[in-house]
Parts: C-alpha cells; structure tokens; sequence
C-alpha cells in the first residue's frame, strides 16, 4: 500500500506515520505537512503543503496513486481568532476531500474526535449514532461537527469511496509534551513543577470527566482503519475515564470541590488577561461532552489498547517535566523559541 498523510507532524501525525512504516503491507508513506521536518522514519517522503490556502494548489497530484489519504491536519491557534482557523480546518478539510475524489482514492480516513460529540451524559457511554452537532460555544467543536457534516455529503456523493471516521478522547504521549502545554497551558506554565507533590489539590468540579489514549494506541487505530475494509465511524479511547479522583492519584493531590462556574470564571479571566492560550469554552466542551463506548472498534476495527487512560496521561506530565518532543516544527521544543519567546511575541493564543 501507498498512504498520504495530511498533517504528518504533529501529535497524531507522527504516531500515525510510525505504526503505518512497521507495517509490512504499507511500501510507502508521503507525509504532507506546512513545515517540513527533520525526522526521517524509513518508508517515507515529506512534501511541503498548506491546505489552508487555494494558493497551495490542486491537492490531488500529491494524493494520486495512493491507496488511501489520512486526513489529521487540524489548527488549534490562533484560538482568539476563529475566523482563521475556520479557513485551515474546515475549508482545508473540504480541499482534501475533494481532492481525494479527483484521485480517486480507494479510502479515505478523517480525524474527526470526541469534541464533534453534542452535549451528552457522563455517567454512560454512549455509541456513534450519538449526534455529532458539537459544542456551539467553541470554535474547536463547531469546526468539528461542520465537517462531520461535509463528510456525510461526500460518502453520499461518492458511495465508492471508503471513508473512516476516528473520533477519539484526548491523545497524550511523552513526544507531544511541549506541543500540548503550549498550545493549551501557554508560556507562563511551569512545565517542570508538574510533578507529584508540588501540585497540592485537584479542583473536584461537577462532570469533570473524560476520556483518553496513548498516541501509540491512536497510531495503531488509524493502521488497522487504513488497512482493514472497514467503514464508518469509531470511538477510541482507554479505560479508565479521566476524573478528579484519578488526577489526584497520578499526582499526589487531594480533592477540593470546586463549583463549575467558579472554575470558569478563572479560566475567563486568565484567558482576557492573556495569561493562557485555550480559551474558556473549551472548558464548557469539556463538561458538555459526552463519555463514548468503544465496543466497535474492539468488535469491528481489532483494536484494543496497550495503555490505560491514566497511563498516556502519566506519560504526558512525564514529557512535561523533561521538555520532551520529537525533531518536528509542531513537536518540537525549540519552535517557541528561546525561553519561549516566539509564543509571546506573537501574542498568547495566537500562532508563534
């Protein structure tokens, strides 16, 4: 098999990339990407592209001859302009889908996740025929949903393409460690105090709960969702779910009950005070979404974790501490540049 990869740098990008070159069956992979890498994995051809813009060009010469094109470019910053971010996700995801139908690719798997999910219940899982209208406060879960909706024109539209949708929980690895925090904790965050003992308490707040998976897990998931003859949408995510009392066993805390709107309101606040990155409503998604079953992808898709929830999360505050990353622009530790200072010249909450 020839698989492209759109968006191959990245957090899922890389974990993806990985999994598909172990794989006997996949000859090659061409990873496509908006700044080229210096990781070199066997098997594979980088190409510079930026599907955020028509000034990129046709995509279907990069996608021609593949067996199948994995969607996963997804941009988080600039959070305080989603305008912009509108244009990368979701009319860049309709360039690839189309694209991929002038190529006429056999398959085609998309990223979609968790934060598609409408509001939902916490205390029951729930299955993919869930509704996928997202969190409409939240940029991230609008662009989500309105390309779920794209998705289900184009399979009506092109019945002889095979389309998968992954919608997994948070994906944390020790590699995406610097990535993560600045994207979501900002430059103020003192990645290397994260440890246990020096963080005291965990706010126990109302529907705080939600689900995870190792990157290498998630790497694995897309393998068998290119490989296999399987179509549709699946849940992915370990056991156990995410909540207080996990968090603070993993650091060493104590709970303290918290109200949700207190919560919220000092999230509001930092975010005004340009102190973080991720805006509040990201919060609000957080205790909207719903906890998701994922019995399909172990019954239909032969995919079963080799981590626990709380395990990728352990190995995310590891690569915390340690600063890790991988030899990639959005992996890497050096692309917020010397004490961070290209996060905050560029504005916190916007692209460095």
């Amino acid at each position: 098999m020839r698989v492209t990869i759109v968006g191959a740098t990245g957090n899922v990008g890389t974990s993806v990339v990985s999994s598909l070159v172990a794989d006997a069956n996949v000859t090659s992979v061409l990873g496509l990407a908006r700044r080229l890498p210096g990781w070199s994995p066997g098997k594979t051809e980088w190409r510079a592209v930026d599907v955020s813009t028509a000034s990129t060009g046709d995509l279907a010469p990069h996608f021609e001859g593949s067996d199948a094109v994995v969607h996963l470019a997804w941009l988080f910053q600039p959070t305080r302009d989603p305008v912009t971010t509108w244009h990368a996700n979701v009319l860049g995801s309709l360039r690839v889908f189309a694209a991929a139908a002038r190529a006429k690719v056999p398959a085609l798997v998309y990223a979609s996740s968790v934060g598609a999910y409408s509001p939902g219940p916490k205390d029951r899982p729930v299955t993919e025929d869930w509704p996928t209208h997202g969190w409409p406060g939240a940029a991230y879960g609008r662009e989500k949903a309105y390309v779920e909706r794209a998705l289900d024109s184009f399979e009506r539209e092109h019945p002889d393409i095979r389309v998968v949708r992954l919608r997994p929980g948070f994906i944390f690895k020790r590699e995406s460690a610097t990535e993560q925090r600045r994207l979501f904790g900002g430059p103020f965050l003192p990645q290397r105090l994260i440890r246990p003992g020096l963080i005291p308490v965990v706010p126990d707040i109302p529907r705080l709960r939600f689900q995870a998976v190792h990157g290498d897990d998630i790497g694995e998931a897309y393998r068998l969702a290119v490989t296999g003859q399987v179509s549709g949408a699946f849940n992915i995510a370990a056991d156990p779910a995410i909540d207080p009392a996990v968090l603070a066993e993993l650091l060493g805390a104590r709970r303290v009950p918290v109200p949700a709107a207190l919560a919220r309101g000092a999230a509001c606040a930092a975010f005004r005070m340009r102190l973080v990155p991720a805006a509040p409503e990201l919060f609000d998604m957080l205790l909207a979404m719903p906890i998701m079953d994922c019995s399909r992808a172990r019954d239909e898709l032969g995919w079963r974790p080799r981590h626990s929830a709380a395990d990728a999360l352990r190995d995310l505050l590891e690569g915390m501490r340690a600063t890790a990353g991988m030899d990639t622009p959005p992996l890497s530790p050096q692309t917020g540049g010397p004490a961070r200072l290209g996060e905050l010249t560029g504005g916190v909450g916007r692209r460095p």
